[in-house]
């Protein structure tokens, strides 16, 4: 097992749960630190779990080093409410999260992103997408890896009609298409966790951006 330690945030989101159960399978991290509102079901020797105030990360965020952050921290309009809300959990909280950890000595920050983000969009959540990879990619950190997945495909906790009337889509005919079309058709949470595991032991470059298609591809590996 290495010692090396790693510190996921958005544990309880669909990508982020797949982060979690992969680690625990892999002996890369002898330490897994995880930032969350409140406490999850999970429960492991190397797991050490946070209960933190997001909005008092100066003063809450772990002062120790942490090799790789994982950062799957997001929202939906409908969640958050309103825009502001929004703003603040999907920029205002990762970006500090990446600033901290690199004063600490980090080595290789992993973004959830999405599909289609540019700071330019005239979309009010590619824009903020966008907003956040170039404020990420401004911090002086050695590595960072992000990923734009497409439509996650998987169990929400809040219902939407049209993505789950994908998801079946997906799930019936997705085994059928190549890589590329698959990739638009939506990506499993996991698929993306195994791309981020991937690039976290394997990339070596400065900078490392994944579309759906990519992740796909490494899961097929």
């Amino acid at each position: 097992m290495d010692n090396k330690t790693a510190l996921v945030v958005g544990a309880s989101g669909l990508v982020g749960r797949n982060v979690i159960e992969l680690l625990l399978k892999k002996d890369t991290y002898s330490q897994i630190i995880v930032l969350a509102r409140k406490p999850l079901p999970i429960k492991h020797d190397k797991i050490q779990f946070m209960i933190i105030d997001f909005d008092q990360l100066n003063e809450e965020f772990p002062s120790v080093k942490v090799d790789d952050v994982y950062c799957c921290l997001g929202t939906t309009i409908k969640k958050a409410k309103t825009k502001e809300l929004m703003y603040k959990i999907d920029v205002e909280y990762p970006y500090k999260i990446a600033s901290l950890a690199q004063k600490n000595g980090l080595n290789h920050f992993l973004l959830v992103s999405a599909v289609g983000a540019d700071a330019k969009s005239k979309l009010f959540y590619s824009r903020i997408k966008g907003e956040l990879e170039d404020k990420i990619r401004s911090l002086q950190i050695p590595k960072v890896s992000i990923f734009r997945p497409s439509l996650l495909v998987g169990d929400r906790e809040e219902f939407r009609l049209g993505e789950s009337l994908a998801i079946k889509f997906y799930q019936i005919t997705s085994w059928a298409f190549p890589s590329t079309i698959r990739a638009k058709m939506g990506i499993r949470p996991s698929v993306v966790a195994k791309a981020m595991y991937h690039s976290a032991i394997k990339d070596r470059t400065p900078l490392n951006i994944y579309s759906s298609s990519q992740m796909i591809t490494i899961e097929d590996e």
